[in-house]
């Protein structure tokens, strides 16, 4: 009887086998997907226009900024800033010519509404820095007075320190913090 048990064993063993059995499933053969040919690009591609590149015929120039929402007049770069030496409050002669087109421009945009904001780098007291940010800011300021533009459109304010556009403490940086900022803010009622 041990015979026929071991040979019933057996066989259940091997038809569980074959039931569990399953046949591999065929795979394709492998075949490389070609390569796709690289976009070619230019050396140097011509940078999309921006808004202040884009030409506006002079005769609806002002209908159309007029129409224009403030945060995008102030986005086109209308107003140039003006750049200081360190320690200073004076204009350099480059920055001077920016700061006669600023004039030309708001003679000729005079529904625009400016705020000129005076800027230090991060060396320096507070204190001191918002003092010669302010001796920055008034100079554009009263610059812009004395060729016509009326003080109502104009205000000056200083920040010292506290918003800088680059905060890397090297002279490339504290360059660019150095500043009057033109940012419009407002416009005044149609003529």
């Amino acid at each position: 009887m041990r015979l026929n048990h071991k040979l019933a064993v057996l066989a259940a063993l091997v038809l569980a086998g074959a039931a569990c059995h399953k046949e591999k499933p065929v795979v394709p053969p492998f075949v490389p997907k070609a390569t796709p040919t690289p976009a070619v690009v230019p050396a140097n591609p011509t940078p999309a226009p921006t808004p202040r590149d884009v030409p506006i015929p002079e005769k609806d120039r002002r209908t159309i900024l007029l129409g224009t929402p403030i945060d995008e007049l102030d986005k086109m770069g209308l107003l140039g800033d003006v750049y200081f030496d360190f320690d200073k409050a004076d204009l350099r002669e480059n920055d001077r010519g920016t700061l006669t087109r600023n004039g030309e421009t708001l003679k000729e945009l005079d529904f625009l509404i400016v705020t000129i904001e005076g800027h230090a780098d991060e060396r320096g007291t507070i204190e001191y820095n918002l003092a010669l940010s302010d001796r920055r800011a008034r100079l554009a300021y009263d610059y812009l007075i004395s060729i016509g533009i009326a003080p109502n459109r104009i205000k000056a304010v200083a920040y010292g320190k506290e918003i800088p556009v680059c905060s890397e403490s090297n002279e490339d940086c504290w360059q660019r913090n150095r500043r009057a900022h033109f940012a419009i803010t407002g416009k005044t009622a149609a003529r």
